[in-house]
């Protein structure tokens, strides 16, 4: 039983550094599409939802799963719309790399979040650990100024969004399958961006993509949206939702590194910007040690 279990964890720590390095690619995708962030995260979710139809029994959906439960996941995936439509904001306001790194702040709003919401205790040295990572992305951001800044405070935003659904899906995984959340978080996001685009976009253009956009989307649905967040889901049912954003803390250092290498981003790659990434890989590394330390 033990070895099973163990198994089972070690599965789930791979799928879940598998979903993050693909969801470091989407920054990446989201500077290259031309599109406004409403629209890009509406085509995603739109396609992404569409790529599971195939594997989604629809008629047993509402048997199986039930009405309070798939009202739940709807509302989580208007909440994983948010976030999206901010970090992609965040992209177009600063750029990849400082999205990524307000998104490594997740795990301090998780680690106040989530006592709340899952009615466990605060733990101090989870707080502690989220509190540390605050300096490594003021480091990074330090020498930011006017529409940056903009940046940096949508990309905070999307960090609180992001704490929120994680741990909500974490508080709810056990009511359905990870495809059947993923898939009902995906139609229930793109209904509610349905009527955001309806509401603000005259102009029917502006959320065309062009031939180039396509394939960036396709790519951000299929492979960083549909597989990544299936992986993430399957992981939650062995991981904590702290441990497994720590994991996600490491998002914004392959995002940033592929930035890097294919944005050309090496502005933002300053001595600072070094000095702050250091400090939320070794947070990332170090708590696992920590929290075995203290809990022995």
């Amino acid at each position: 039983m033990h070895i099973k279990s163990h198994s089972a964890k070690s599965t789930a720590y791979l799928q879940l550094h598998i979903a993050v390095v693909l969801f470091g690619f989407t920054a990446i995708l989201g500077d290259l599409i031309t599109l406004d962030a409403v629209p890009l995260v509406w085509w995603r979710v739109i396609l992404a939802g569409g790529s599971m139809l195939l594997m989604v029994k629809l008629p047993s959906l509402i048997r199986d799963v039930g009405i309070v439960p798939i009202i739940r996941f709807a509302g989580i995936g208007v909440i994983t719309a948010l976030h999206w439509v901010t970090f992609y904001a965040s992209i177009k306001y600063a750029n990849a790399s400082i999205a990524l790194v307000c998104l490594a702040t997740t795990s301090f709003f998780v680690s106040l979040i989530e006592p709340l919401l899952l009615r466990r205790r605060v733990q101090w040295l989870d707080v502690g650990i989220g509190v540390v990572i605050f300096p490594g992305m003021l480091l990074i951001v330090s020498n930011l100024e006017g529409g940056m800044l903009t940046g940096v405070y949508l990309g905070l935003i999307s960090a609180l969004l992001a704490a929120t659904f994680v741990t909500l899906n974490k508080k709810y995984i056990e009511d359905a399958t990870p495809l059947r959340i993923t898939f009902i978080e995906m139609v229930s996001s793109a209904l509610f961006l349905t009527g955001v685009v309806l509401y603000w976009y005259a102009v029917p253009e502006s959320i065309l993509p062009t031939q180039s956009d396509w394939v960036y989307l396709i790519i951000l649905a299929l492979l960083c949206t549909t597989l990544a967040q299936y992986l993430a889901m399957s992981s939650l049912r062995h991981i904590s939702a702290f441990n497994s954003v720590l994991i996600v803390n490491l998002e914004p250092v392959y995002g940033i590194l592929l930035a890097a290498l294919i944005l050309k981003e090496y502005d933002e790659l300053t001595l600072t910007f070094y000095i702050g990434a250091a400090i939320i890989v070794s947070v990332v590394f170090l708590y696992p040690l920590l929290k075995k330390k203290f809990n022995s």
